[in-house]
């Protein structure tokens, strides 16, 4: 897929120690490079060599997609529902597995950790195929 100048993006982090999360600094795509690559402009990192300077990059174009929309179910999440958790500065795959009042526990396949987390940082794992959001729950309207 291809992205515009100032499309707004998730970029698939190749730190190590981020395997496989999307950062959720929201990135804006400020220049198509080529076929393959954008230059994307991170909203909350920083230049080493001058903090003052938002982190611009160079990345492949298969390692970024657009920012999901946030979707509201009235009912919340159930047990072993496939969420995105926000943790650690990114957006980590997991499956939840209990709850106790706004929070919810994630276990995370790639890092072997459950987490707690407050529903505000969860959204439904939605993936990313061929240019287009999929979701294998049903959405309540």
């Amino acid at each position: 897929m291809e992205f515009d100048k100032g499309d707004k993006v998730e970029v698939c982090s190749t730190q190590e120690g981020f395997p496989g999360s999307y950062i959720y600094s929201t990135a804006t795509v400020v220049k198509k490079l080529d076929t393959n690559s954008h230059a994307v402009q991170y909203k909350n990192s920083v230049e080493e060599e001058d903090m003052s300077k938002l982190l611009i990059e160079t990345v492949s174009a298969d390692e970024v997609r657009l920012v999901p929309l946030r979707i509201k179910f009235g009912s919340g999440f159930s047990m072993f529902d496939k969420v995105d958790a926000f943790d650690n500065d990114g957006w980590w795959v997991g499956k939840v597995t209990g709850q106790r009042g706004p929070l919810y526990f994630v276990f995370s396949e790639t890092t072997g950790d459950e987490i707690a987390c407050h529903v505000s940082r969860l959204r439904i794992h939605l993936d990313w195929v061929n240019g287009n959001w999929v979701s294998s729950r049903k959405i309540v309207s």
